[in-house]
């Protein structure tokens, strides 16, 4: 049986406000998915929808084949990682991980082994006998884990699962987790509004806005070629700058204030008023460019990050990385400020319809 995930047309409603508007998915086998968005964009939503918690007011739920929307909770064959753990206080750490195998009737000879292994698989064998109150919060994330994996569940979810965990935690315990489930090749779907988080661990990401999904790709994509501003904007930092598209028998240029156009390429035909988004990393200094003078620097050890002033008074950052140069630009220093065309987005300023290749 596949343990692909797949969602029709989803949709949650709460008296007269609805949370997911026609959400769909195709969630690969053995993948991890990540669903990524700000507080109140239905992510969560949706996961309790899959997991059984949330009722379905409209869309069709699949589990491979099989259709779950009338399934109970307890019988989808899902393990779940929760945000506050709900790790059982009164039983040790090998307790709470057996649990789910003895609320699933496995045999009593086959559980210490199989706890034993999960135990292991999150490092923490040696704290089989403790119980939760003597753990810290990054173990205590563990037995969580280990309890989930170790049901072999079709589908595991999880519900921002390290948003308590402090930040160098967070980063340990996110590698733990994508090792962990390529090992075991359990087809994961992970709910975060951390876009550093989802960008190191997914195999794919949906991004979300207010119910409905802003783009789907993989991390590179959704980073290098957000399909809309919003996508653009949330994910890492972007530089936002108005500008026309002037076309010709001979291509298309973008005209910014104060700089000499430049050739762009288009996925189609457009004239009129756009908008750029370009990466700190994707502007650099040049001797030409759009002129503008250093208000700040941030030296980050790989790179300087300027925040530079243009004559119209808007606000860019750029990154400079330090390998690249030995000059230091000083607060105050005019410069002039350039970038690749291939490598900025570009959208149409009324439908924000993606216009870059």
């Amino acid at each position: 049986m596949s343990n692909a995930v797949i969602i029709k047309d989803a949709v949650k409603i709460y008296e007269d406000f609805t949370a997911l508007k026609g959400v769909s998915l195709d969630i690969k086998e053995g993948e991890f998915f990540t669903l990524l968005g700000p507080s109140g964009c239905g992510k969560t939503t949706l996961l309790r929808m899959i997991a059984g918690f949330n009722s379905i007011e409209g869309g069709d739920f699949y589990i491979g084949d099989t259709r779950i929307n009338d399934i109970p909770a307890h019988k989808r064959d899902i393990g779940m990682v929760f945000q506050n753990y709900a790790i059982f206080p009164h039983l040790t750490v090998e307790e709470n991980v057996a649990y789910g195998l003895k609320a699933r009737k496995v045999s009593r000879k086959e559980i210490p082994g199989r706890v034993e292994r999960a135990l292991e698989q999150v490092q923490i064998s040696h704290l089989a006998k403790r119980s939760p109150s003597a753990l810290s919060g990054g173990q205590q994330q563990r037995v969580a884990l280990a309890r989930a994996f170790v049901i072999e569940p079709n589908v595991l979810l999880m519900d921002e699962p390290l948003s308590n965990l402090d930040a160098k935690l967070r980063v340990q315990m996110r590698t733990v987790i994508r090792k962990l489930q390529r090992q075991l090749g359990i087809t994961t779907i992970y709910v975060t509004h951390d876009q550093e988080e989802a960008l190191a661990i997914s195999d794919r990401i949906a991004v979300m806005k207010d119910g409905e999904i802003m783009q789907i790709g993989t991390p590179k994509e959704i980073y290098s070629r957000p399909a809309n501003p919003f996508v653009a904007g949330f994910i890492g930092v972007s530089n936002f700058l108005d500008c026309e598209i002037r076309s010709s028998s001979s291509g298309s240029q973008v005209i910014l204030k104060d700089a000499a156009p430049l050739p762009i390429k288009l996925r189609k035909e457009f004239e009129g008023k756009a908008r750029l988004s370009a990466r700190p990393e994707q502007l650099f200094f040049t001797e030409q460019g759009m002129p503008g003078k250093i208000l700040f620097y941030t030296f980050l050890g790989d790179f300087i990050e300027y925040e530079v002033e243009l004559e119209d008074s808007q606000t860019l950052t750029v990154n400079e990385y330090t390998k690249d140069t030995s000059i230091q630009h000083d607060i105050g220093e005019q410069v002039h400020i350039s970038f690749d065309p291939d490598k900025i987005s570009l959208y149409d300023a009324a439908t924000e319809e993606v216009l870059s290749l």
